[in-house]
């Protein structure tokens, strides 16, 4: 393919690979936000309970985050394209059989299985990215067009899964199996070779993989098994799962090819970044399952309407790639983090008043507020939490961000749920909605805790111009120092 400069400073190669791994991504945002309007209607269905319904979305992110450093470390192991060819293959598979599902168990299977092949793939392609595009401007600019690709998705997705709905539920998991195939074509097509990585005495630390999934699981079955099961079985799952963290601990210390090495969390940018996307996502997921009953359920709402009123948080989808980039140049990237979060706190906050019969005029400022928050939490977060990490361990590095995100959405979607339905007492609308607020003050404590966190990375080089930071279009604007190093220790 030629190696030809575009107009936006990458190769026409470049380019290309660039479109597929924003195609799998788009993929992975558009399956989410569909299926998150589509809640009521499964439930309504198949005759869920809420706990019940939250395990939909739960499966698939606790079999995303759960199995993420493992799909991170084996697109290390392995090779990138082979690994994102393969688990892309299985998400189309079983993408499609969630839509057969006649029972709430075996659609929860399904999803679990589809986060596991996102587990492989995500990191896979963000690997991909990270090392086949120069660290700084070149790689900014794809990383920035990435996490705008995949806000873009959400935002078409919450859309059209109002439209599919309409038509019926199942087609919110046979959409996706067409989109996938058509990625899969491409990918054949477009992502290079590469030479098979040298394994010589290298392995997969499965005893880490299984112990960290046990562990992400039980922790967040702990939390949402909390409103119904008791206060000892609910702390005795949570001492489980903390247990089997504590074991995981152990092995990647003692291992030889350990799956997470320790040693990568001396890079403060990192271990911030990952803290705040994990605190991030639990609010921003969890806040979105609570509005979506609160306008079905509550206000009687049909799915295309909700749809088009939660579409104004798709705002971040314009300007991760226009208005973030510029403001990371004026401000450096962790005080666009912080400034994010705070919005996320804003949103949140003016919310929590909530009413029986609001106007959507009274929820739009929370909602447009949000979807600013994300275009300015999300991209950079990407950025901060692979900039400076060795070629070699890239894959472990966006495995442990994607780890973040997804564990982060299971456990807020478990508390909110927890805490919503200990706080609802009865089935008349003033019950549920007194359920709804109080769930709604998790989303409000993890973005303030987000925002605490993140203010740490503003101690460093506190007002000095950025160096490595890019206009709209994608290209460098010199300055003495990198945006990147305003968030390291």
């Amino acid at each position: 393919m030629s190696a030809l400069k575009t107009s936006g400073g990458l190769s026409t190669h470049k380019w290309g690979i660039l479109l597929v791994l924003c195609g799998a991504i788009f993929l992975e945002g558009i399956d989410v936000a569909m299926l998150n309007v589509a809640l009521p209607s499964i439930r309504a269905d198949l005759g869920l309970s809420t706990g019940e319904l939250q395990w939909v979305m739960s499966a698939y992110v606790l079999g995303y985050g759960g199995f993420m450093f493992l799909g991170g470390r084996a697109a290390d192991l392995f090779g990138r394209r082979q690994m994102f060819v393969f688990w892309l293959t299985v998400f189309l598979l079983f993408s499609g059989l969630g839509g057969f599902a006649t029972e709430g168990w075996t659609l929860i299977a399904a999803r679990f299985i589809t986060g596991v092949a996102a587990a492989f793939m995500t990191p896979a392609g963000l690997s991909i990215i990270t090392t086949g595009f120069a660290e700084g401007p070149e790689r900014n600019k794809a990383l920035l067009i990435y996490s705008g690709t995949a806000a873009g998705g959400f935002t078409i997705g919450l859309v059209a899964g109002g439209l599919l709905t309409a038509v019926g539920w199942r087609w919110v998991f046979f959409a996706p199996v067409m989109l996938s195939f058509l990625i899969l074509v491409a990918a054949l097509v477009f992502v290079p070779k590469s030479a098979r990585p040298d394994r010589s005495g290298e392995r997969v630390d499965a005893a880490g993989a299984l112990t960290v999934t046990a562990a992400l699981v039980l922790i967040v079955l702990g939390v949402e098994r909390a409103a119904h099961a008791g206060i000892t079985a609910s702390a005795g799952t949570l001492l489980a799962g903390l247990v089997f963290l504590a074991a995981f601990l152990v092995i990647e210390r003692r291992s030889a090819e350990p799956l997470v090495r320790m040693g990568i969390f001396r890079n403060g940018s990192l271990v911030r970044a990952n803290l705040a996307a994990m605190l991030f996502a639990a609010g921003f997921f969890g806040f979105q399952f609570l509005v979506v009953l609160y306008l079905q359920e509550l206000l009687g709402w049909s799915t295309l309407r909700t749809s088009f009123a939660m579409l104004v948080i798709g705002v971040d989808a314009v300007l991760s790639p226009t208005l973030t980039p510029r403001l990371v140049n004026r401000f450096g990237n962790a005080r666009v983090i912080f400034g994010g979060l705070l919005l996320a706190v804003i949103s949140y906050g003016l919310f929590l008043p909530v009413g029986a019969d609001w106007s959507y005029a009274a929820m739009f400022p929370s909602l447009l507020i949000l979807g600013l928050a994300f275009s300015l939490a999300y991209g950079p977060l990407t950025i901060a939490a692979t900039d400076g990490v060795a070629e070699e361990e890239q894959g472990l590095a966006g495995g442990l961000l994607y780890t973040a995100f997804q564990f982060g959405a299971a456990l807020g979607l478990a508390a909110v749920t927890a805490v919503s339905v200990a706080a609802t007492h009865g089935e008349t609308p003033a019950a549920l909605l007194d359920g709804y607020r109080a769930g709604l003050l998790v989303p409000f404590a993890a973005a303030v805790v987000a925002a605490v966190i993140s203010a740490f990375g503003l101690r460093s080089r506190r007002g000095r111009a950025p160096s490595d930071a890019v206009d709209a279009a994608g290209e460098r604007i010199d300055a003495p120092v990198s945006p990147w190093e305003t968030t390291r220790s």
